[in-house]
């Protein structure tokens, strides 16, 4: 049975197994006790294995992200529009989710006295929330962004200077030659490698940890967040097909004049590939092939934009992060000023960039995103189960953006052969292979 499968039973499992106890006991004394003794600890111990391999993934993936963009150095104009693509792109998602988020307020469907015990049972447990919350954005969080000791900083969960070392790490490797930054990248590289194995051992227990934190909630609260869960997750798909049929036509019309009907048809098959495997990366094949040899977009400027936008421009995750943040800190009675939001949509660019392009590749770098502004990490097992189903969505509106962005270069650049709607536009070729890396044979 597929992991996507199981965890969605355990879920389920979950849930209806902590609503019966609720109902049957009324939540009474016994079972608050079973809950702090046997199912909590249990899903925090795999919460914590999640939360363990996050300062590692954010290291090698957001280091090795930078220190890639050396190709920009060679290609000039074409990394600069990609990279401005997709920034805007990352961002406008973000704030689409939040927005989203923010007006129909499915969070807020819980009862007062639910979302209260909620506050309280998890208070405490987040030591951020206090300064990344607070009306005023503190002089102190600014001067903390960049850290005198990283390794404290990883150790007391600072994740905004775990990112600013992170980049300059690449920026470093970057301006670094061969030579000398090598051994770095090789180590990056393998703890990239390692960290990912970990994951998967650590996704392999999901069904129970998702079990056991999702009964540990419905046993004491009962159904009423299962009601705001089903809203949250068509809210969230409706923000991305909102993204998909209206942002990316219009710059599609209006940016690179394109017919969007047109160009979305011929670009039918890495769509369903991406939704049906849930991964920007065993998607790439397939989207270099049809951007080259369907949609016409010159095989310089798809080579270089489509493998670089497979693991930076995640403008689907980048709803989804901003979205589920805001609806987990409704669920939780947490008062998130514009100070924070605006700090969810940076961190949501930024997870964009260094999340990896595989199924659920986001979530231990939300669960990061959640301690920073004050919302339990616990409460991403309330999304989780549901998760495998919006990561195919939002995996969709990835590949989408990677291929739009492709057209839009391709339409700005000057020195770009120009593209042809009707089919390939260089000669036909080797497969391409992502920047910097050999020749496929």
């Amino acid at each position: 049975m597929a992991l996507s499968t199981r965890i969605l039973l355990g879920l389920c499992a979950g849930a209806v197994t902590g609503v019966l106890v609720n109902v049957l006991t009324g939540g009474g004394e016994a079972v608050q006790r079973f809950v702090a003794l046997v199912s909590e600890p249990l899903g925090k111990m795999w919460l914590n294995a999640l939360i363990m391999i996050v300062v590692p993934l954010i290291l090698s993936t957001l280091s090795l992200g930078v220190a890639g963009l050396g190709d920009l150095r060679r290609v000039g104009r074409i990394g600069l529009f990609t990279m401005g693509c997709f920034l805007c792109l990352t961002a406008l998602s973000s704030l689409l989710g939040l927005a989203a988020m923010a007006l129909l307020h499915p969070g807020e469907q819980l009862d007062p006295t639910v979302r209260e015990q909620l506050l309280q049972s998890y208070r405490g447990q987040t030591p951020q929330a206090a300064e990344l919350t607070s009306n005023a954005f503190g002089i102190d969080v600014l001067v903390r962004i960049v850290p005198r000791n990283p390794l404290q900083a990883a150790a007391q969960g600072d994740m905004l200077a775990v990112i600013f070392f992170s980049l300059m790490v690449g920026i470093a490797l970057l301006l670094l030659p061969r030579d000398k930054g090598g051994p770095m990248l090789r180590f990056l590289e393998s703890l990239g490698h390692v960290t990912m194995a970990i994951l998967d051992l650590v996704m392999k227990l999901a069904p129970l940890g998702v079990f056991a934190l999702i009964f540990s909630t419905t046993a004491r609260f009962g159904y009423t967040l299962l009601a705001s869960l089903l809203q949250y997750a068509l809210t969230v798909a409706g923000s991305l097909l909102l993204f998909l049929v209206v942002v990316y036509p219009l710059l599609l019309a209006l940016v690179a004049h394109r017919n969007p009907l047109a160009f979305f048809r011929k670009a039918r098959l890495p769509l369903v590939t991406a939704f049906s495997t849930s991964s920007s990366s065993a998607t790439l094949p397939t989207t270099l092939r049809v951007a080259e040899q369907e949609l016409g977009i010159p095989r310089q400027v798809g080579g270089f934009v489509l493998p670089l936008g497979a693991t930076m421009n995640m403008n689907g995750t980048a709803l989804f992060e901003g979205a589920t943040v805001l609806f987990l800190a409704q669920v939780f009675g947490v008062e998130l000023s514009l100070t924070s939001q605006l700090i969810v949509v940076l961190m949501s660019v930024l997870i964009a960039i260094g999340s990896a392009g595989i199924p659920a590749g986001s979530i231990p770098l939300l669960m990061a995103v959640l301690g920073m502004v004050g919302v339990p990490m616990e409460g991403i097992a309330i999304v989780l189960g549901i998760d495998r189903l919006l990561d195919m969505c939002r995996t969709a509106v990835n590949v989408s953006g990677d291929l739009v962005t492709a057209a839009i270069v391709a339409r700005l650049d000057p020195a770009a052969p120009a593209a042809s709607p009707y089919g390939t536009a260089s000669p036909p070729g080797p497969p391409l292979s992502p920047p910097g890396a050999p020749p496929r044979s």
